[in-house]
């Protein structure tokens, strides 16, 4: 089955940047999406960005134009680029696999497996 593994996370100052990296094993699908998602506290989980096995990728907008999503798939491992980080970027960040084709629409619901999450706080 698939595993994920988030790491990267940490505390910055606002406008800082973080790199968040996805290592996964036990891919099943050629096919496949892998997000990433965030939860605040007292918050509901969102998506954040994605790419599938084509290169297709997705960003919310709340994200688009300060962080990049990328993939290596040599090392089997996702990243998260962000760069310009504020206070409200503050979450908990997951990444996530689906075997739907139509992953990049980032419904928490499509994907079926998770990471332990990796923590990310903005303040001053």
């Amino acid at each position: 089955q698939v595993q994920l593994v988030e790491s990267g996370g940490g505390s910055v100052q606002p406008g800082g940047s973080l790199r968040l990296s996805c290592a996964a094993s036990g891919y099943t699908y050629r096919r496949y999406c892998m997000g990433w998602f965030r939860q605040a506290p007292g918050k509901e989980r969102e998506g954040v960005a994605g790419i599938d096995s084509d290169g297709s990728i997705s960003y919310a907008d709340f994200v688009k134009g300060r962080f990049t999503i990328s993939q290596d798939n040599a090392k089997n491992t996702l990243y998260l680029q962000m760069n310009s980080l504020k206070p409200e970027d503050t979450a908990m960040y997951y990444c996530a696999h689906s075997s739907l084709v139509y992953g990049l629409a980032l419904r928490e619901a499509d994907f079926g497996y998770w990471g332990q999450g990796t923590q990310v706080t903005v303040s001053s």
